[in-house]
């Protein structure tokens, strides 16, 4: 899917992840390293040529897949169990997704791939590139924010952090488990069948925001990007914060006095029932913004863009939406 202007204009500064060169691709596949089945890349170039083949075995007996991060190979890993073998190109907890910088193992794993989950709308460009840059064009390629089918508003921007909107997260299971099936046929039932487990899953989620909505709708919050707004909007809130505010925060340029003293009063004169901020990027205005709501006594929920440690993608989501519960019944 193209990304909307204004979403590649806000990724113009160190957001924009790098692209390798093809002359590193080639030193890379000249020295037979791989990606690992962890979904982290991996090297197998210092092990002998029995062990590289064995490896190059294993892996063709699987369907191979990269998701530009970990959400999506998590959410891949669970409809294709030991069928696929899944490279997420951004797995770091700690790690901001649009400073990231792609390296040549990614261009590899993405060379060879046969299914590719990227979100699309701006998010992570860079896997179009590489798929091009590889020579890679018959992969199939699952964008997240065209099977959601949103678009930017009227005058705004589009929020392109779909994998917080349930609906779409189980449209997008779907195309997993049809890209799966095709690329391997003898297994399209039982990733159909895992497809369905998991949408399962996901209603508890959604009957959660509900709940959320039914006591709650209407009330106020503050964010510093707009990464969880899926999530509050289906909870009924109403996000307070400034849109100069975090447009600016995404796009890493300063917010002016003015806004920043609009954003801050949305705290001290606790005008907001929580703050839902985004735990893997901060400046000192984002901190302003922590402190003030801290300073206020107005709970404060941190939201992330890739897993944390130890989560699957509904354990992740689960913990989210508990915590913005229990803020709004403190």
């Amino acid at each position: 899917m193209p990304s909307s202007p204004s979403r590649s204009r806000s990724r113009s500064r160190s957001r924009q992840l790098a692209l390798v060169t093809g002359a590193s691709l080639a030193l890379l596949a000249g020295c037979g390293s791989s990606a690992d089945s962890s979904g982290s890349s991996g090297s197998s170039g210092s092990a002998s040529g029995a062990s590289t083949a064995q490896g190059a075995a294993a892996s063709s007996s699987k369907v191979d897949v990269v998701a530009s991060t970990d959400v999506y190979g998590d959410i891949t890993e669970q409809i294709g169990g030991d069928k696929v073998h899944v490279t997420s190109v951004i797995s770091d907890p700690d790690q901001d997704p649009h400073s990231y910088e792609a390296d040549t193992q990614n261009q590899l794993a993405l060379s060879r791939a046969e299914v590719v989950i990227e979100n699309g709308g701006g998010y992570d460009d860079f896997v179009d590139r590489m798929l091009k840059s590889g020579g890679n064009s018959s992969a199939e390629v699952i964008n997240a924010v065209k099977v959601s089918g949103k678009s930017a508003p009227e005058g705004g921007e589009l929020n392109e952090h779909v994998w917080y909107d349930f609906p779409t997260v189980a449209r997008i299971a779907d195309r997993i488990a049809a890209a799966l099936g095709k690329a391997d046929p003898g297994d399209a039932a039982a990733f159909t069948g895992n497809a369905q487990a998991f949408k399962a899953k996901l209603k508890p989620l959604e009957a959660r925001e509900a709940e959320i909505r039914k006591a709650h709708g209407g009330e106020a919050i503050g964010i510093t990007e707009p990464v969880p707004l899926y999530m509050t909007e289906a909870a009924g809130l109403v996000n307070k914060t400034p849109e100069a505010f975090s447009e600016a925060v995404e796009e890493g340029s300063d917010v002016s006095p003015r806004v920043l003293k609009e954003t801050l009063a949305l705290y001290s004169g606790k005008q907001v029932k929580a703050l839902v901020y985004n735990a893997q990027t901060s400046g000192p205005q984002t901190q302003q913004v922590e402190d003030a709501a801290k300073a206020a006594g107005i709970p404060a929920v941190p939201v992330t863009e890739t897993l944390p440690d130890g989560k699957d993608y509904l354990g992740w989501m689960t913990a989210n939406v508990d915590a913005l519960a229990d803020a709004l019944n403190k």
